[in-house]
């Protein structure tokens, strides 16, 4: 899978924060086997880079505190 970091970067700022968030969903995808699209639609069959498709295609946000 070819992932596009400047795509990713329009949704979330940095790339640190982009491997943290792929890092921590790939970890709750495994434990809650919850997916933000069907099975099928995934072109990777690994968490991390299932995240990382998520990530891309704008299905994972972050929420900015104050």
């Amino acid at each position: 899978m070819n992932y596009s970091i400047d795509k990713m970067l329009n949704i979330i700022p940095s790339k640190y924060q982009i491997v943290y968030i792929a890092s921590q969903r790939a970890v709750a995808m495994e434990e809650t086997k919850h997916y933000q699209m069907k099975e099928n639609e995934y072109k990777s069959r690994k968490n991390l880079d299932r995240a990382l498709e998520e990530i891309q295609n704008n299905l994972i946000h972050i929420k900015e505190e104050n």
